[in-house]
């Protein structure tokens, strides 16, 4: 494992914490193939990101996990902001670097998240053609999730006051104030609507999976890039690579995934429902896990 810092090329004036993973027996004289994960919302590149990164790297692939701009070990200011359109560019700031170093096959970079993450890889793909194949994991359209709320149970529009929350709190910051928050997942088990969104709080803010760089909270001024935020826009156009959405069959956030492929462009598309899984059960859940890495490492052996 080596520890890089990428800098973020694209006018955004931020470094990106990333660790690279080798295979068993990697040789810098040989072209290689590279897939990059990306983090859940309100995550970091130690937690879920690190797992199937670190277990695809078990299986013979050289994997990137980073921490988004302003959020774990990268830098940027304010700390903790969740702007989508800079998170999907982070993605391509990590190609960028990827594309300098002499052992890897530029044809054959792909690229995978988990979450939020997911969403992020998805747009990231739409608008950079060097990714050549995209694996997704509990895929979640942060976007969609905040107008139309865990089970696509809320109409776009009663979501307005979302974007006068944001706007207020645009207005406060630019006050002096410190930065009004808000969650990205539960941050106490009282505050967990239900049992599967429970395990988001117990996976952030208990032994579980808690690290001291994931507070699990954003900022309420980001409200007014998410809720008019679309991960998929344009993929019925342009996301022509083959693509792979894993999502558990008891997950309140399958629909996204099943949006995704249903928007796709691509001709070589799969879905893969693992049984009995929810959306936090594919973190960390250990048989869930292995599952999912095993079709994974199918699909990127195959596509890179």
């Amino acid at each position: 494992m080596k520890k890089v810092s990428i800098e973020n090329k694209n006018g955004i004036g931020t470094t990106i914490a990333a660790l690279i993973n080798f295979p068993k027996g990697f040789n810098d004289s040989e072209k290689h193939s590279v897939i990059i994960v990306s983090h859940p919302g309100g995550g970091v590149k130690e937690q879920a990101a690190g797992l199937y990164a670190k277990k695809l790297s078990e299986r013979g692939f050289v994997t990137v996990a980073f921490d988004r701009s302003y959020q774990g070990e990268s830098t940027g200011e304010p700390r903790q902001l969740e702007n989508p359109h800079v998170s999907a560019e982070d993605i391509s700031a990590v190609v960028d670097y990827l594309t300098t170093l002499p052992w890897v096959d530029r044809d054959r970079i792909g690229a995978m998240g988990v979450c939020a993450g997911a969403g992020y890889t998805a747009n990231a793909a739409i608008n950079d053609r060097r990714i050549k194949a995209v694996g997704t994991v509990s895929a979640v359209n942060i976007g969609q999730m905040f107008r139309n709320g865990w089970n696509n149970s809320v109409a776009d529009a009663d979501a307005v006051g979302y974007l006068d929350h944001g706007s207020w709190a645009r207005t406060s910051d630019a006050g002096g104030s410190d930065g009004a928050t808000i969650p990205l997942a539960p941050l106490s088990k009282e505050d967990a609507p239900n049992a599967e969104l429970e395990q988001a709080w117990e996976y952030y803010h208990t032994p579980r999976c808690e690290h001291p760089n994931a507070p699990g909270f954003t900022l309420a001024r980001c409200l007014n890039q998410i809720i008019t935020y679309d991960a998929y826009h344009k993929a019925e156009a342009f996301l022509t690579q083959p693509l792979l959405c894993i999502a558990g069959s008891e997950a309140g956030s399958k629909w996204m995934s099943d949006d995704l492929i249903t928007r796709a462009a691509s001709a070589d598309k799969t879905m893969h429902v693992v049984q009995g899984a929810n959306h936090m059960d594919l973190y960390d859940g250990e048989d869930y896990v292995n599952e999912a890495v095993e079709v994974l490492a199918d699909f990127f052996s195959t596509k890179l």
